[in-house]
């Protein structure tokens, strides 16, 4: 399986412009061939493909006057600009046909100087981790680096992101084998929600951080400072990397709050189900900021790969399961109730419920029925679980640190 660790690097100013001008070669050749195809589309000619793209846009481009500065940087990262707009069209292509999983995938747009997330992409040709510690680039340098953790085995690409507050990462995928925990008896249902983030069928209660919601007051006098500066202005500037800096704080807690619980999870239980909640329709209404603030996609996605790495079992059970309706003493259906309603007593057997507990404890009866139909959304939802090579994409917010007493360390000497 891949994972992806991310670091962070402290480029000095000779290398940040030269990261500025590989950001900028590799945003060139992605919108001069993604105009060259849409030229084609619309002309009614072929399909460019990917080898004429990297002859005419790369190669005879660099002998030209108006594209002479692509030879300053690492032809490795032009390269891979081409190869990932391939997999952009290849997505929408994908989704077009109905066979990629998941939301529609939109065909690939243009890249801007102004946008907030500059990246590269490279190789294991114009990368290397050196023995001090210090990651060399192609025509960029040695890259300092802060090391929180050490390398599982040997990377095999790596991308360098600038984010929006001007901060630079390293994200290395790595490819290793799942470490498999011990076999426990314990399985859990999971009900998230807003008042608490999470009720296990245990009836453990996780309370919500709202990391967004503590932060509000502050962002409110950051953001009205920033909307008082000139347009276009320095001190506008300043005032949107304040802003940028205070959200990254934000996302930052919640993910590392998010690794934390959910590993936890995965380590006390064997087989994990969780509701299939729909996020992005909740995301437009009136409680829109705290289901943002909530993050429960990402944090379900944290079980699905963690479920993975350590060999346990995970399914979702379907939006359409009626979990608040249904006694799970007895099973008799109760009927909708409102969301103000946090306890209630089953008509048919007089049971008392915490609606949330109850919940939880529902999930976790049909997530063991699909489970023992067969029909679980899972990759590992089987005997042998995590007991062969997984094929499972490196997540873009990795940070799993290896367990105690694990031997294979690669890549960083003096950790």
């Amino acid at each position: 399986m891949q994972l992806r660790y991310n670091y962070r690097a402290y480029p000095d100013a000779c290398q940040r412009r030269a990261l500025a001008q590989a950001f900028g070669c590799a945003r060139v050749v992605w919108n001069d061939c993604l105009r060259d195809r849409k030229e084609a589309h619309a002309a009614g000619l072929p399909y460019v493909t990917s080898a004429e793209l990297s002859r005419l846009r790369i190669t005879q481009a660099k002998r030209t006057a108006e594209r002479s500065w692509l030879a300053e940087v690492s032809a490795v990262v032009l390269q891979q600009s081409l190869r990932d707009l391939d997999a952009a069209y290849k997505n929408f292509f994908d989704s077009l046909k109905g066979k990629r999983q998941g939301r529609k995938a939109g065909p690939p747009r243009y890249k801007s100087k102004k946008d907030t997330r500059q990246s590269i992409r490279l190789n294991t040709n114009a990368f290397s981790v050196q023995d001090d510690g210090t990651v060399y680039v192609a025509k960029v340098g040695n890259l300092k680096v802060t090391w929180s953790r050490r390398l599982p085995a040997a990377p095999t690409s790596l991308t360098v992101t600038k984010d929006s507050c001007g901060r630079y990462f390293l994200s290395f995928v790595v490819d290793t084998e799942a470490d498999i925990l011990p076999e426990l008896d314990t399985e859990a249902g999971i009900d998230l929600g807003l008042s608490a983030f999470a009720v296990l069928s245990d009836g453990t209660k996780i309370s919500a951080p709202r990391f967004l919601r503590r932060a509000e007051k502050k962002l409110k006098r950051l953001q009205r400072e920033l909307s008082r500066k000139a347009q276009g202005s320095k001190n506008r500037a300043k005032a949107r990397i304040k802003v940028a800096r205070q959200h990254a704080k934000v996302a930052d807690r919640r993910r590392d709050w998010h690794h934390k619980e959910s590993t936890k999870i995965i380590r006390d239980n064997q087989a994990v189900y969780v509701e299939d909640l729909a996020v992005s329709g909740l995301g437009r209404t009136r409680l829109a900021k705290s289901v943002h603030d909530a993050g429960w996609s990402a944090f379900v996605r944290m079980l699905a790969y963690k479920a993975v790495k350590h060999g346990r079992a995970f399914a979702k059970v379907g939006r359409a399961f009626p979990s608040s309706q249904i006694c799970s003493a007895c099973g008799f259906r109760d009927g909708p109730k409102p969301l103000h309603i946090r306890e209630w007593t089953c008509s048919a057997c007089g049971t008392v419920h915490d609606r949330d507990h109850n919940a939880a404890r529902n999930v976790l009866l049909e997530g063991r029925r699909i489970v023992a139909a067969g029909r679980a959304e899972t990759l590992n939802a089987s005997q042998s679980a995590g007991k062969t090579r997984t094929k499972v994409p490196a997540q873009r917010g990795e940070a799993g640190s290896p367990r105690k007493g694990q031997t294979t360390q690669a890549g960083i000497p003096g950790l």
